[in-house]
């Protein structure tokens, strides 16, 4: 008896907060909900300008999973993807463990380090089209910031030419851009975490006699994995939705051309990019079906992470 009467009690409470719920659920159905099935919808249809969008049935010609065979037979999207993982490598990993390293250089109570944690979080406020305008002006090989240094190292033939005009070095100039954008935010998560970790953890180490570095690879790192595991996964979406840092830095060109196996390719054209010049070229159904195969890499790569990183009990 007791247990039916806390059965109804909770039934009762879940009808009292479904009203609480319809405002968030109508935006949601209407912003996302809906977007999203019409997304899956196209992506199996052969969709250009001149369809009829309001007639689903028209002008729209079905050609079921068609657009996702076209899409692993062309060279160009593969060849993104295997950019994107390069350039997901270039910039979580290093923007990870920088973030990490500002936050534990930061994570002391002395004068001129609050402004300092807000000087290296301010250009995580700046639009990522606005920071890629200004690295333009730096990397510009014609009298930019970057250009000076090389010619001062002596380094003067990638000087004269640019990095970004280079197809070896465009991936890891950007990744360094968005590096250096982004550690701001995750030096703030880190502070959060490491404010949180118990002063008496790290009381029983000096106890045990554990030096600074057993005391951040045995305890610090592991209690920030939750940390670690959302940047990671923020980190992921973000490479494979890069489309404002590439556009901005290569002058909507994707990168200098390369030859990779007979083919004509760009050298900065990952997948978010991509995605655009697809979309840009009214190819929608092939441009939904692109974001839904990209949506599934993220799960996947997600899940993964997941089991790595997922604190052990």
């Amino acid at each position: 008896m007791a247990r039916k009467h806390r059965e109804h009690i909770s039934i009762r409470q879940d009808l009292e907060a479904a009203p609480f719920l319809l405002p968030f659920m109508a935006v949601f159905v209407v912003f996302i909900g809906y977007p999203l099935f019409y997304s899956l919808f196209i992506s199996l249809y052969r969709v250009t300008i001149y369809s009829d969008f309001y007639d689903l049935f028209g002008t729209m010609e079905f050609v079921g999973l068609g657009n996702y065979v076209r899409i692993f037979q062309d060279p160009v999207f593969l060849w993104s993807i295997f950019l994107t993982m390069v350039y997901a490598l270039l910039m979580i990993a290093p923007g990870i463990a920088m973030s990490l390293a500002l936050a534990l250089m930061l994570n002391r109570k002395r004068r001129g380090f609050a402004l300092l944690r807000s000087g290296f979080f301010l250009p995580n406020v700046f639009d990522i089209y606005v920071v890629g305008v200004i690295w333009l002006l730096i990397y510009n090989p014609k009298g930019g910031l970057f250009s000076v240094l090389l010619h001062w190292a002596g380094v003067h033939g990638l000087a004269d030419s640019g990095v970004l005009n280079n197809p070896w070095l465009v991936l890891p100039a950007i990744a360094l851009v968005m590096v250096l954008k982004n550690a701001g935010f995750g030096m703030i998560l880190f502070l959060t975490s490491l404010n949180n970790i118990s002063s008496s953890i790290f009381e029983a180490a000096d106890v045990d006699g554990a030096n600074p570095w057993q005391k951040l690879v045995h305890i610090t790192i592991p209690m920030l994995k939750p940390t670690i595991l959302f940047l990671s996964i923020t980190g992921l979406v973000g490479s494979l939705n890069a489309f404002a840092e590439i556009y901005a830095l290569t002058d909507d060109t994707g990168g200098t051309s390369v030859r990779v196996l007979d083919t004509t390719l760009q050298s900065g054209r990952i997948s978010g990019y991509h995605l655009f010049k697809v979309f840009n070229e009214s190819m929608y159904g092939e441009a939904a079906a692109i974001s839904f195969v990209l949506l599934g890499i993220a799960i996947v790569v997600a899940f993964i992470n997941f089991k790595v990183l997922s604190p052990k009990d």
